[in-house]
């Protein structure tokens, strides 16, 4: 059988949650190391000090320019796109036509005419769908990640982070450091090099994140981590890096809502047998045939308060009808620490040992899928975990049923593969349930 799209792919197995289960584990940093230093130190600089974060080699940059660019983005994504000025950013947002997440990622306003998309695949992939499926004027122009380029990037993508982020940028720049509001960014030159800087922040810290030509990357890296020196920087490895979204409140890599629907043929017949998504895979507790089970949506993440119902986009009418009542809400889970514990002690007893957690971040998968439960009863999903040094405890994020979803709520997720179904990065387990309880999203008190 000739295989030269998704829909190949999917045509191939006689399950599609089988196939995504049948993947082994997932790199999601690519050309980062684990670790610069210890992790542990390297989540404590953000907190106490300033991290450093390497995003040049796992996002996409997809450039859009053209008459109809705003027209493209407006059709595809649920944000509101009034006032929506050059030198402002924004979290695109873009749903399926039955509501569920493709992805999101960081929609910058160059001009009037012309925009950056930058994150992961799955965003970049759907807009150039309708690009060169749809009538609208514009071009495009791509950057892929290191996973599939060949060569360097384009650009270096730089990320700083933590109580002495302002500090130190003010420090490296020749001028005076702009004044930007969250989501504006600016020019400046750092050693008389030209860096687009953009005012951001993650792990509830204040940060930015900045770019320029990859020809510059090492020199301002270097000036960067030169002058942090005596602050305390740390640069992070992909294990820190990677723990701080869960800290955030972002859901790292859901599902794309792209493998079931008729609606969504004619995409996955366009989607390529090496995109990331004929290479996806899921691990975790939940247990179910029915792969829409493992989606998400705007709502349940939170970015109903993005949602502009006041123009047309995919995916409106479903969202419309979510939003009123909505039956899942983003919550964080608290593991107890005493069960965690429990977890590690098994190593060291007779009999099966429990799912081993990996600190900070248990990835075995690009998506994680956990089965929440009040008593026997199904509430909800939990996603990707991480263990935070800072709190000194583990969390993760977890959609739960609204009636759930109330800060102190106990709640128990269930840690381990489905019998007959382990991903086969997994080692052989037992199940366990581990206490939760809901605390807020995000976590950590927000000070960007």
């Amino acid at each position: 059988m000739s295989v030269s799209s998704l829909e190949d792919v999917l045509q191939s197995a006689d399950s599609v949650v089988d196939l995504l289960r049948s993947r082994g584990g997932w790199v999601g940093f690519p050309n980062v190391p684990d670790e610069h230093t210890h992790w542990i130190e390297e989540q404590r600089a953000w907190a106490e000090t300033v991290s450093f974060a390497d995003q040049s080699h796992h996002m996409v940059d997809l450039r859009v320019e053209g008459p109809d660019a705003i027209e493209l983005f407006s059709h595809l994504a649920v944000n509101d796109f009034s006032g929506f000025e050059p030198g402002t950013a924004k979290q695109l947002v873009l749903a399926n036509p039955e509501g569920y997440l493709i992805g999101d990622g960081i929609l910058l306003n160059l001009d009037r005419r012309e925009f950056v998309l930058v994150g992961p695949p799955q965003g970049p992939n759907w807009v150039q769908y309708h690009v060169e499926t749809g009538d609208y004027d514009v071009r495009t122009e791509r950057a892929e990640t290191s996973g599939v380029r060949d060569g360097p990037p384009t650009n270096y993508r730089y990320q700083l982070q933590g109580p002495e982020a302002v500090a130190l940028m003010d420090e490296v720049t020749d001028g005076p450091l702009p004044d930007l509001g969250f989501f504006h960014f600016d020019d400046v030159s750092i050693d008389g090099r030209e860096v687009t800087l953009l005012r951001h922040g993650m792990a509830g810290e204040a940060g930015f994140e900045f770019w320029g030509p990859w020809a510059d990357a090492e020199a301002i890296r270097s000036t960067i981590l030169d002058a942090g020196a005596e602050r305390g920087i740390r640069q992070l490895g992909a294990r820190s890096y990677g723990s701080s979204a869960v800290v955030s409140g972002w859901v790292g890599m859901p599902l794309p809502a792209v493998y079931d629907s008729e609606a969504m043929a004619d995409y996955r017949e366009w989607l390529g047998p090496h995109s990331l998504e004929a290479h996806y895979s899921i691990a975790g507790s939940l247990d179910s045939d029915d792969v829409t089970d493992y989606y998400v949506t705007p709502v349940e993440l939170g970015y109903d308060r993005l949602i502009d119902f006041d123009h047309d986009f995919v995916g409106k009418e479903a969202l419309a009808a979510e939003a009123t009542d909505p039956s899942r809400r983003l919550v964080t889970l608290e593991w107890d620490d005493a069960d965690v514990v429990d977890t590690f002690a098994s190593l060291f007893a007779d009999g099966p040992s429990k799912k081993f957690l990996d600190l900070p971040v248990p990835w075995r998968s690009a998506s994680h899928h956990d089965a929440v439960l009040d008593g026997d009863e199904r509430v909800g999903m939990s996603t990707w975990a991480a263990y935070t040094y800072n709190e000194r405890t583990v969390i993760s994020l977890a959609v739960v049923d609204s009636d759930h979803a109330e800060r102190g709520t106990e709640l128990s997720l269930r840690w381990g593969e489905p019998a007959g179904r382990r991903n086969p990065a997994v080692e052989r387990h037992a199940q366990t349930d581990i206490s939760t309880t809901v605390a807020p999203v995000p976590y950590t008190t927000d000070n960007r």
